[in-house]
């Protein structure tokens, strides 16, 4: 059965992946971007007339989310995507030297950004027959794993999972899953170009993995391929 899903973060990385799998495999997808218009994105959309719209959001703006929310009113999400993020400051990003305000950027599109879109957009999962909320985190906020390094990357990506267990344990009696993932350390331009797997890869099985989950899964923090991660 053809699926309508939202992904934030579209235009490239693993959000570009996930929607380019999406379609070719005939789901319908609303591809959210600061800038949707251009590049492969705007390709896509020459190609997928019917299939994919392009929707100009970010995540960071209040107005911008309802606004985006304002356009959608009334079309149903299956499956809404929490991809947008960032990796934030570099060379000073430690707990002995610190780059303060570009942490809060981090925290504004990492942790802020996924809440204010689950808010916004809740009523859409809520009228899907797929009725699911997935945020791409990362294991590098799982505390269990003993981290160090990268702490606003890591800070952020812990704040997010607790953040979406919260609002997960909000929304299950209204039926909808909240989901977390891991999406492995993808050859993106935050993971670069060393990193273990391909995008392709990751969005294969980060659709498979949402697809056979539901309310038996909700709060749970998985990687890409289903394996738990210690929180």
């Amino acid at each position: 059965m053809t699926q309508t899903w939202m992904i934030t973060g579209a235009n490239r990385g693993i959000g570009l992946a996930l929607t380019m799998a999406l379609l070719r495999r005939g789901d319908h997808v609303i591809a959210a971007a600061r800038n949707p218009w251009g590049g492969a994105l705007a390709e896509l959309a020459t190609a997928h007339v019917a299939a994919l719209t392009l929707l100009e959001l970010d995540v960071t703006s209040d107005d911008s989310v309802a606004a985006a929310s304002a356009a959608l009113a009334g079309r149903p999400i299956d499956v809404l995507v929490n991809n947008a993020g960032i990796h934030g400051p570099r060379g000073a990003e430690s707990a002995l030297k610190m780059d303060f305000d570009g942490w809060r950027e981090v925290f504004e599109v990492n942790v802020y950004g996924p809440l204010r879109v689950a808010q916004a957009l809740l009523p859409n999962v809520e009228a899907g027959a797929g009725r699911k909320i997935a945020t791409i985190t990362s294991r590098m906020g799982s505390i269990g794993l003993n981290p160090s390094g990268s702490l606003p990357y890591r800070s952020s990506k812990a704040a997010v999972n607790m953040t979406m267990v919260v609002f997960g344990n909000a929304v299950r009696e209204r039926n909808v899953s909240v989901l977390l993932f891991h999406p492995g350390w993808v050859r993106t331009d935050m993971g670069g170009g060393g990193a273990d797997i391909a995008p392709d890869e990751s969005a294969t099985g980060l659709i498979d993995t949402i697809d056979a989950s539901g309310m038996a899964q909700t709060n749970s923090f998985r990687t890409w391929q289903g394996e738990t991660i210690p929180w």
